[in-house]
């Protein structure tokens, strides 16, 4: 069973004098405050499946909170759990009496959805703007990258993690199968000392180096695709249908980084970005390059604050699109969270261009200041050189 909050809390709640302590006390008398949050975040942790009765599961004020921490103070999993055990502030702020699992903290705050944050954010800005601390008049936009949890990726590092991730899940599938039906060979050892070797050859030798491990790779797959293959003549039943899943899905993956190393390497192509895969654990990461800065993996973001600091909105984006493309859908939707756009606009410089300035000024912003002019007049950006100093100013603050 799961409840919404716990009905009594502790007179034992007790924040330092630290300003850190300080701060969650205040954010949690927030919270208390707005009691609709909770509902929003109930709605997907309390399913019309959830029992009245048994063991009671964390509350989804507790879930609610510790996500808050996690995220507030970029903690791991791991390192919340510690958290939340040996300091009193992070578990008086949590609710939380007894210490938790990080894989009971991962299991509850991993069924908050992304719509769901949204909806919580949204009513965090809606209560902003009926106290007067954020009507989302004046905005600042810019773009950067987050960076997901992969290492450096090459042709030879990815056919290797195939191998080994392949060989990992067959030793897994003939504990289901019935015995001596599924047998296969380890190949890992060899695709490590190819992967290995290939990052210090050079040429023709770095050529054939690669062959070698794509027919490595190659033959894991087929035996992979034997052991699959197999579902009529299970022994438990249970355990297959998740391995099959993991197992065609790494199937699926090991067959498109195949493919790119053949074009790239051994066709000499050029593969476009949209098309490689950067990661077989994190698929959905993109190649990232702003300007000419390093390349970045992971997802950029676009995103609006206000005066207040508050964030107004976040876009995870797809692939790379450029800021020039994103200026006017991002006006577009503080048009939809406030009813109006912005009257006032600060941007980076990427986001300048004269069809943009052209459209913001159709969809009623008075004043767009670019870092960059790019060829843009202050006069017809802004009513005055002061105004546009002013937001020049301000929009360096979304910088930190």
């Amino acid at each position: 069973m799961r409840q919404s909050r716990i009905p009594q809390v502790s007179i034992f709640e007790f924040y330092g004098a630290h300003e850190t302590g300080q701060h969650l006390k205040a954010i949690s008398a927030r919270l208390d405050a707005n009691p609709e949050i909770l509902e929003l975040a109930g709605a997907e942790l309390i399913g019309d499946t959830t029992k009245a009765t048994g063991r009671k599961g964390m509350s989804v004020d507790s879930i609610v909170r510790a996500a808050l921490l996690k995220q507030m103070m970029g903690l791991s999993y791991g390192e919340l759990a510690f958290y939340l055990a040996d300091s009193f502030s992070y578990s008086s702020f949590a609710r939380i009496s007894t210490p938790v699992s990080m894989s009971t903290l991962q299991a509850n705050i991993g069924r908050l959805s992304a719509s769901c944050w949204e909806r919580i954010n949204g009513r965090v800005l809606s209560r902003a703007a009926e106290q007067g601390l954020e009507k989302g008049r004046v905005v600042r936009i810019d773009s950067t990258v987050t960076a997901t949890n992969v290492h450096t990726p090459s042709d030879s590092t990815l056919l290797w993690d195939c191998v080994r991730v392949m060989v990992r899940l067959m030793g897994q599938l003939q504990g289901v199968l019935e015995p001596g039906l599924f047998r296969f060979r380890d190949r890992s050892r060899s695709a490590k000392k190819y992967a290995y070797q290939v990052d210090f050859a050079r040429g023709a030798n770095k050529t054939a180096l690669y062959k070698q491990l794509l027919t490595v790779t190659e033959h894991t797959r087929a035996d992979l695709y034997k052991g699959l293959s197999q579902q009529p003549r299970v022994q438990q039943a249970m355990h297959y249908p998740k391995l099959a899943e993991q197992g065609w899905r790494i199937l699926a993956l090991t067959e498109r980084v195949i493919d790119q190393t053949r074009r790239r390497v051994l066709n000499q192509e050029t593969v476009p970005a949209h098309e490689k895969v950067l990661s077989i654990f994190e698929p959905h990461t993109d190649l990232i390059v702003k300007g000419s800065r390093d390349v970045q993996y992971g997802h950029k973001l676009n995103l609006t604050t206000g005066r207040s600091g508050l964030v107004l909105d976040v876009v995870i984006e797809s692939d790379n699109p450029a800021d020039s493309a994103r200026l006017c859908p991002m006006i577009e939707r503080q048009s939809a969270i406030y009813g109006r756009v912005p009257r006032q606009i600060a941007a980076d410089g990427g986001y300048a261009s004269q069809a943009n300035l052209a459209r913001a000024k159709e969809l009623g912003v008075k004043d767009v200041a670019f870092q960059k002019k790019r060829g843009l007049k202050i006069e017809d950006m802004v009513k005055s050189r002061w105004v546009y100093k002013k937001l020049s100013d301000f929009r360096a603050g979304i910088e930190g």
